[in-house]
């Protein structure tokens, strides 16, 4: 069996600067710990930001995002949740790690590391870490959002961060 053909230095360099032209043309903020290893925060809209880690390996792309915390309650609902929704994912899908903390983790080849697929990744990765960011809560930490609604209602604090569960917080009316 033929060894795989290794891919010329120039391709891991090539990609190394469609990452970095792709973060600086989206104005994100990111580093670079090392060479081909790097750290870029996505800015959301229900979860404050996503860190995503990228490394640009001799042959691929990898990449690791957190997500959320291992779950309070309702483990098996929360993981039911995350595998269906892999089933819709692009380039990306859920995983879970030694401690039950949820990540997105891909693969994608140096071949198809372009400006349009940086961005379609990123775009994946945001939509699945911020996009599920409140239905994540939802199932895996009621309980606590609820104390957390009554403490802030009991010291006369603002719940306006936690108007997007409502439903989890004000009693139906009698």
């Amino acid at each position: 069996m033929a060894d795989a053909p290794v891919p010329a230095k120039n391709e891991v360099t090539r990609a190394a600067q469609v990452l970095e032209a792709s973060f600086a043309d989206a104005g994100l903020d990111w580093e670079s710990p090392a060479p081909g290893s790097y750290v870029v925060q996505l800015p959301g809209t229900r979860k404050l930001a996503t860190t995503c880690s990228l490394i640009v390996g001799a042959h691929s792309l990898s990449l690791n995002a957190f997500v959320i915390r291992h779950p309070d309650e309702n483990d098996a609902a929360v993981h039911r949740w995350l595998l269906e929704r892999n089933l819709r994912l692009f380039a990306v899908s859920y995983a879970i790690d030694q401690l039950g903390d949820i990540y997105l983790t891909g693969k994608l080849p140096l071949s198809v590391v372009t400006p349009e697929e940086v961005d379609r990744l990123l775009g994946s990765v945001l939509e699945a870490a911020d996009g599920a960011f409140n239905s994540l809560l939802e199932i895996g930490f009621a309980t606590a959002i609820r104390k957390e609604y009554a403490w802030r209602v009991s010291r006369g604090e603002s719940t306006r961060n936690l108007d997007a569960f409502a439903h989890l917080t004000q009693r139906p009316a009698d």
